[in-house]
């Protein structure tokens, strides 16, 4: 609700400008709160994509499946809860968290508005994509990854940050990124499209697949079946 201040009532003391400046700053902060407010329950806030960087956001259902996927991939493994690797896919770290708070995750992604989460961002430059802590070297169980650019270098060197993050066995794989790039998927990760179509908040206009490197069975979609 806004707030007016009657000027014409000589009763109501008048404020300084600074007063003023602090009054009209603090509406302004309460608007924008409500507008954040609007969201269906059970959304996720994010920050306002930057397309300059290539962002496109999940949709909540596109979200929500990847994080059941990885619940279930986090129930099989010995021990249970491994690590997460998030590349360059906020969307899915913000609702991971949300959703499933023990499951441990790390977030690497190049925009450093994303500093916010703390020890969990880890900036990632995919122009070199192993100069990442020592520390993550073979020490993730479950990856996802979403290259900004539809290029071959990209997936290229984004494959090359996968191999440094992950265990040298028994790894998963979440790769999304374009329909184009999937005889590249297949050479560099061994991933195969699965029938269930990512979506974005706001609509692209190539077709956006989900690849896996494993088998998931009926969920998922299934692997889409090879010609």
């Amino acid at each position: 609700m806004a707030t007016r201040i009657e000027e014409d009532d000589d009763d109501v003391p008048a404020l300084s400008a600074q007063t003023l400046a602090a009054l009209r700053e603090f509406i302004a902060e309460q608007r924008d709160t409500e507008k954040e407010g609007t969201g269906e329950e059970g959304e996720v806030a994010l920050v306002t994509e930057d397309w300059r960087l290539s962002q496109f956001w999940y949709d909540r259902n596109t979200a929500e499946t990847l994080v059941e996927e990885i619940r279930f991939l986090s129930d099989c493994s010995q021990p249970p809860s491994p690590s997460v690797a998030c590349i360059s896919c906020p969307t899915l770290y913000a609702y991971l968290k949300k959703i499933e708070p023990d499951i441990p995750a790390q977030i690497l992604e190049f925009d450093k508005r994303f500093g916010q989460y703390g020890e969990d961002y880890i900036f990632y430059d995919y122009n070199l994509p192993e100069e990442l802590p020592l520390a993550l070297k073979h020490s993730f169980k479950i990856i996802v990854a979403d290259p900004p650019y539809l290029s071959k270098e990209c997936l290229e060197k984004v494959t090359k940050t996968i191999s440094f993050l992950a265990k040298p066995q028994d790894s998963h794989l979440l790769l999304l990124t374009g329909e184009v790039q999937k005889e590249r998927a297949l050479e560099l990760l061994n991933a195969r499209p699965c029938g269930f179509r990512p979506q974005h908040s706001n609509k692209l206009g190539n077709e956006f697949l989900l690849y896996t490197n494993y088998n998931p069975q009926g969920r998922l979609g299934g692997w889409e079946p090879t010609l």
